[in-house]
């Protein structure tokens, strides 16, 4: 970035792995970290901590610090203050300034979204925190500053943007099911469902992968627990969403019967389309349902090379998608790359067996499949 360059060159811009002193020398810190589940689905704030304790050990009076990284509600008000202030010997509110603000971003454009996109979400301990952060990015966000009543309610905004969208793909999923128990494509329902302007009907799929939207569920129904509220919908569409990798391969298994060494090619690594991002993507328990069953599975993905998940469970991962295909008893799209939808029907055709397509991501038409070959998408 020319931008970047520019202001390194100037010195307006400096780089250091020592936190303490990036937080000494600056007013206004903003915390973007990773925040996790761990493997039984429960919160992991640990990344959090280390980088508010690292903070508040350079923290002065009359600083800021911002909080970006998506959170449970409360963390900002409760677990986060008290870490600052505990370390910082300061008093939040009193001494320094603590704000939520969201980041809201698609991977790919993150810069645009930032500034031209969407609004800002900014909610503070305090009011005047509230009003001195929306300031600041109002000269960012051509969209404009959201003002919230708190940190908690600004938590809410982003996380309740993450469980509106997996509730509505386990919908999309399940109504998927519907449409082939009557042979109809659901593309085509949907389409027309959607013309009436109250539905938003979302796209089904073999499942939901990324560090957000099947992470933020959790986040919700966990901290919502101690005070006895059970989110019966948000948990069981997180339970629909994680089945769809098992749905996808049993529509395999029902046309292929077995696919103990069976050839079967996996096309995408990445939980999205062309990007290399391969958290919590559905195509590695894809994977691993088939390994289980015995198959001779080979992955191509043209955005992830020598992936150690797949070197570990020694499946075998080729660089083009001619060798994936080659020999081929059947193809899982699971990963809606852009060349996956322009796959050449012909290619398919001479894979030197008939052919089996599982599509994932829906993103062929199934207008132009060959009769020779078996195609079937999610809802078609």
């Amino acid at each position: 970035n020319d931008d970047i360059k520019k202001y390194v060159l100037e010195g307006k811009f400096k780089a250091t792995i020592d936190g303490v002193d990036a937080s000494r020398k600056s007013e206004l810190k903003i915390v973007a970290t990773p925040t996790l589940i761990s493997e039984d689905k429960r919160v992991d704030l640990s990344i959090l901590e280390d980088v508010l304790k690292t903070t508040g050990k350079g923290l002065e009076k009359g600083d800021i610090v911002i909080i970006e990284c998506t959170v449970p509600p409360g963390v900002t008000s409760g677990f986060a203050r008290n870490i600052l202030e505990e370390v910082s010997n300061l008093k939040c509110g009193v001494d320094f300034g603590l704000a939520y603000s969201p980041e809201r971003i698609y991977e790919g454009r993150a810069l645009k979204d930032i500034e031209e996109n969407y609004p800002k979400i900014v909610g503070g301990i305090d009011s005047k925190t509230t009003e001195i952060v929306a300031s600041l990015y109002s000269c960012i966000a051509r969209k404009g500053v959201i003002k919230m009543e708190n940190s908690t309610a600004a938590e809410l905004v982003k996380i309740f943007e993450g469980v509106y969208r997996d509730v509505n793909i386990a919908l999309a999923n399940e109504l998927a099911k519907v449409c082939e128990l009557y042979n109809v494509d659901y593309l085509k329902v949907r389409e027309a469902a959607n013309s009436q302007p109250y539905c938003h009907l979302h796209l089904p799929g073999c499942g939901v992968g990324g560090w957000c939207i099947p992470v933020y569920p959790y986040f919700l129904v966990e901290s919502v627990k101690k005070y006895g509220l059970n989110l019966e919908l948000t948990a069981l569409s997180r339970k629909i969403n994680e089945e769809m990798p098992k749905y996808t391969v049993n529509k395999l298994l029902k046309l292929i019967g077995n696919v103990e060494n069976k050839r079967v090619a996996v096309l995408g690594l990445a939980f999205r389309g062309d990007i290399a991002d391969t958290r919590l993507s559905p195509a590695y328990e894809i994977i691993k349902i088939l390994n289980k069953l015995g198959a001779e599975i080979v992955v191509y993905d043209p955005y992830v090379n020598d992936d150690e998940r797949l070197k570990s469970m020694k499946i075998l991962q080729v660089n083009n998608l001619k060798e994936a295909i080659e020999n081929a008893d059947a193809v899982i799209i699971a990963t809606d790359h852009s060349e996956f939808k322009k796959i050449n029907m012909k290619n398919l055709i001479n894979t030197g067996k008939p052919l089996i397509i599982i599509d994932g991501r829906n993103i062929l038409n199934s207008e132009n499949i060959p009769s020779n070959i078996k195609y079937v998408g999610i809802g078609r």
